[in-house]
């Protein structure tokens, strides 16, 4: 049976998520339903980072372009939140690149922007 990694973190973040969408709906720009994340989370007592940067290494150089992670939640998760109308595999792979970039295993890609909530927990 394989590890469930990090599963009541995931779980949490989850459930503050259901309850900013039960709340906002869909419809809203995604800094709408980061603001609201970022709230519950300062309410929840939840350590997190908002925008978090992470330098790109490429070879033996650090690219002059950086990756934004939405947010990086109890140190160890990345979110990415969309407010879009489904997820695609791009939003999959920018997902992944984040974990790669933060080296942080478990990262949850949150949508708003349908009639209920839709996320994907990825490991890497």
């Amino acid at each position: 049976m394989e590890k469930f990694l990090l599963k009541e973190e995931t779980y949490k973040i989850i459930g503050i998520c259901m309850e900013v969408h039960n709340n906002l709906g869909a419809g809203f720009l995604e800094a709408v339903y980061k603001d609201a994340l970022e709230y519950e989370f300062l309410k929840n007592n939840i350590l997190f980072f908002r925008e978090q940067n992470y330098k790109v290494a490429y070879k033996d150089i650090i690219l002059p372009h950086s990756y934004t992670a939405d947010f990086v939640v109890f140190d160890k998760i990345i979110i990415e939140v969309k407010a879009v109308k489904t997820i695609i595999n791009e939003h999959i792979a920018q997902t992944i690149n984040y974990l790669k970039v933060s080296e942080n295993k478990v990262g949850l890609l949150i949508n708003f922007g349908e009639s209920k909530l839709k996320y994907q927990r990825l490991i890497y």
